[in-house]
């Protein structure tokens, strides 16, 4: 059989509707002629009679009445199908994901400026929440430190960030020049739940196959900071990170020797629309180094 044309479907309802086929062809803004050949095209392509004209007007055979359900079933489907459709083309919102210290505020602002008509978001995400963010649509961009299992996103390097310790203020090598990892070989550093985490924020294991010494489970990146200032561990952290500048208690030290992290824009693979475009445009305008950012990353 052939695939039923929709623009017929809609022929018939609109007839079954009215039960007239005049009343009909002048709602459907037609020549009563023309819908009756439509009308027999429909019938031809399913291979049933669907109406009968009668003195009274017109009736559904009993193929008909089966269909009109069904049709009408068709042409929702197709409604909906055309204005999701046309809200992907065309959304009214995007929500922003960002982790700490990785500030899109003025990123924020000027989309904001640029589409009046939109709803822009902003959301704090986790250590290791941004994949899940973006795969659970929370999220519709997320400006993130790698690693990252990249399967189902696209990602988009932005810029390095220089990695550092951070240890108590009162830690034997607070106030020094910088650090290598023999110097805090045996500093118990946080675990995240996350492997490939781990392996990067811990360097675990190390160049020279020694494991790094394990440090307490932690979720939040706050929690860090409580037991960094208490002198029960040391974390290797992002240099942007500010906390370390707010507070007396803590203070960060630069590595020599070690990788930077990359800190980078994700989207779900093989998504796009014009407002999700504008808005990673923005941000990769807005973040292109750590100091572009909003940052104060020297920490020599």
């Amino acid at each position: 059989m052939a695939d039923l044309d929709l623009r017929l479907v809609r022929y018939f309802a609109a007839v079954a509707e009215h039960r007239h086929f005049g009343r009909a062809a002048a709602a459907l803004h037609t020549t009563q002629p023309s819908l009756s050949r439509q009308i027999r095209r429909l019938e031809g392509q399913l291979g049933a009679r669907l109406l009968d004209r009668t003195p009274q007007g017109t009736r559904l055979t009993r193929a008909g009445e089966v269909f009109l359900p069904r049709a009408k079933e068709l042409l929702d489907s197709a409604e909906q199908a055309a204005a999701s459709t046309r809200a992907a083309a065309a959304p009214s919102r995007v929500t922003i994901g960002y982790r700490t210290n990785l500030f899109v505020t003025a990123a924020a602002r000027e989309l904001r400026h640029r589409h009046p008509e939109a709803e822009v978001l902003t959301q704090h995400l986790g250590w290791t929440e941004t994949r899940a963010a973006l795969l659970e649509h929370r999220v519709d961009v997320a400006v993130t430190r790698l690693p990252l299992r990249t399967d189902g996103l696209r990602v988009t390097p932005l810029y390095e960030e220089e990695r550092v310790l951070l240890v108590s203020a009162d830690h034997r090598l607070a106030g020094r020049e910088s650090v290598t990892l023999a110097d805090f070989a045996d500093e118990p550093l946080p675990r995240l739940d996350d492997p490939e985490w781990n392996a990067f924020w811990r360097i675990d294991p190390r160049p020279d196959g020694s494991r790094a010494p394990d440090g307490p489970l932690v979720q939040e990146f706050e929690e860090k900071f409580e037991l960094i200032a208490a002198g029960q561990l040391a974390a290797i952290v992002p240099a942007g990170v500010w906390f370390s500048r707010l507070r007396r208690d803590v203070t960060i030290v630069p590595i020599d020797g070690i990788e930077p992290c990359q800190v980078a824009l994700a989207t779900r693979a093989g998504e796009d629309n014009d407002l999700l475009a504008s808005a990673c445009k923005t941000l990769e305008a807005h973040l292109t180094s750590p100091e572009a950012a909003g940052l104060r990353v020297s920490a020599r």
